[in-house]
């Protein structure tokens, strides 16, 4: 995307990455589409604008957190598909280490789960299972990163190997505290220090690239969802953003001081300015719009993605299905691993109209859950934080309106609906100079539409009942009786 000095939206450019199943729970990307990618749009963008890639003042970028890359240091050569982060390979890997007591010691340093969903466990695999790997790695030939790094490294030509704090965040070997990397945890996954990127600001300088012909610098990186937090304007403590993309993942500003989780939601860091940092609780829903998508793909009940709310609306409202989208394991707060995805409450009536509604639905069920837990953890957030949300599927109307309604609150939709992009364009403006301060950026945000709810409160918790029911008859492991 283009954003000019006023970070209104110029142009857009994209292009789909095809997904990789190599067996079920694997999920790869290959990193060299993702260079070409990245490389088509950056092009396409800068012509759509009608501007000269000597016009740009600085590049950011976003990226997906948690998906593994490693590459050779001399060549630039991935060795290995990237491992995305909803691959579920390393369950058993993750487990074991649970088993052997290493959790608390893991949460209390990163703020995370042991989970396969970060980074660590996907490098440890990649080391062991790639031949030759782990002695180049040993010997320093290789180089790790979450898709940032690695386009940092393409972009700058091997000159710069360095990442984010927010991304850095998400790999299991950093201690979030200390804001770098933890020596004991790369011991506790055999990972040699030196195949770590460098932790940085999310707006610095991050080098120069010359790709489009005339060096550009390259000023601000975030993870995705932190981008999309900064892009909300949710500098204030008490803030709250969702976006619903490929999954949901709702952050909620915490300030200063990290929260620890008593309800399995993850500490994180939702950006480092000037070597601060700020920090959020998080809770990732692993399928959002990817329920959409498997509407699409695999069960060929839509044409196209948008096509879903008309079928939702045409859903007999009696009948009462709900889907668990667990098709890659159960995310916050549950962390199930070994959880798949069912339907429940069918009926002989029960068609594709009320599947697909009950798709959506599931988006607010999820949502539901994640802001409970935020509210168990940390109970200064405000009661009546308003939510905003924003990725591709918060442009349904109908998924929206139901979020609204289940939690019993406002839903507020942007104007710039690209807020990922939108911070991360802002934070290479901020580290060039180009815009205001975080909170004179904040007063800048607009409104689209505000969801209000209009459900009746008894309603809300019948369907909230059946729903937790839903959700109990799914996980691996039954909770115990209450």
């Amino acid at each position: 995307m283009v954003f000019d000095a006023a970070l209104r939206p110029v142009a857009t450019a994209q292009q789909e990455i095809p997904q990789i199943y190599p067996a079920p729970g694997l999920v790869e990307h290959d990193p060299e589409v993702i260079w070409s990618t990245v490389l088509a749009t950056m092009r396409a963008a800068v012509e759509q604008a009608g501007i000269k890639a000597g016009d740009v003042a600085a590049l950011g970028i976003t990226n997906q957190r948690e998906t593994a890359v490693i590459w050779e240091r001399a060549t630039g050569r991935p060795i290995h598909n990237a491992i995305v982060w909803q691959d579920r390979r390393t369950a058993e890997a993750c487990a074991r280490l649970a088993r052997d007591g290493h959790e608390p010691t893991l949460s209390a340093r990163t703020g995370l789960l042991l989970d396969p969903y970060f980074s660590a466990t996907k490098i440890a695999w990649m080391l062991d299972h790639v031949a030759g790997a782990r002695e180049a790695a040993n010997a320093g030939r290789l180089a790790f990163g979450t898709v940032d790094s690695f386009l940092l490294w393409r972009l700058t030509g091997g000159k710069v190997h360095a990442t984010d704090a927010t991304n850095a965040a998400r790999t299991l070997l950093m201690d979030i505290h200390r804001g770098d990397w933890d020596g004991e945890l790369c011991e506790l996954f055999a990972i040699p220090m030196s195949l770590l990127p460098q932790v940085r600001d999310c707006a610095g300088d991050f080098g120069i690239t010359e790709v489009l012909g005339t060096p550009i610098r390259i000023r601000g990186a975030a993870g995705d969802q932190q981008a999309a937090t900064v892009g909300q304007g949710c500098f204030a403590p008490g803030m709250a953003k969702s976006t619903y993309g490929t999954g949901c993942f709702a952050l909620l500003n915490t300030g200063a001081t990290p929260v620890a989780s008593r309800n399995r939601l993850l500490t994180t860091i939702a950006y480092q300015l000037g070597g601060r940092r700020t920090y959020a609780l998080e809770g990732a829903i692993f399928v959002a719009g990817a329920a959409v998508q498997w509407l699409r793909d695999a069960l060929k009940m839509i044409a196209a993605a948008p096509d879903v709310n008309a079928l939702a609306l045409a859903a007999d409202l009696a009948e009462q299905v709900y889907l668990v989208p667990a098709f890659v394991g159960l995310g916050a707060p549950w962390w199930d691993a070994n959880a798949r995805g069912a339907l429940f409450g069918l009926t002989r009536k029960s068609g594709v109209a009320e599947i697909a509604r009950a798709a959506l639905e599931a988006v607010g069920y999820q949502t539901h859950d994640l802001l409970t837990a935020m509210r168990a953890d940390w109970p200064a957030a405000p009661r009546d934080t308003v939510l905003r949300v924003d990725g591709g599927m918060a442009a349904s109307d109908v998924a929206m309106q139901f979020v609204a309604d289940i939690l019993g609150a406002p839903v507020d939709r942007p104007a710039v609906m690209e807020t990922t992009a939108l911070g991360a364009a802002y934070l290479a403006g901020h580290a060039a100079d180009l815009c205001p301060g975080p909170a004179d950026f904040a007063s800048m945000w607009k409104c689209e539409r505000r969801f209000a709810p209009q459900m009746q409160a008894a309603e809300r918790e019948r369907k909230l009942s059946g729903w937790r029911d839903a959700l109990e008859r799914t996980l691996s492991e039954r909770p115990k009786a209450r």
